[in-house]
């Protein structure tokens, strides 16, 4: 069983388990990652970069969902 550990997502604390990588956070936030983007610790992280980025602790992730219109 893996521990949690404590990050921070769009300003609020959470308690996530270890070993995630940022596109596992996504799901396991239950967010889909079609119109997302996201900046990790104040920079942009590209979607290339999800599935090879380990959330650590103390991590601060703000999440942003695209809406489009017309």
């Amino acid at each position: 069983m893996n521990s949690g550990i404590q990050i921070v997502v769009n300003g609020e604390p959470r308690e996530v388990p270890e070993g995630l990588e940022v596109s596992a956070l996504l799901s396991h936030l239950g967010l889909p990652a079609g119109r997302v983007a996201i900046e990790r610790n104040l920079e942009i992280l590209p979607r290339s970069q999800w599935v090879n980025t380990a959330v650590q602790p103390g991590d601060r992730y703000e999440i942003v969902h695209l809406v489009g219109g017309g």
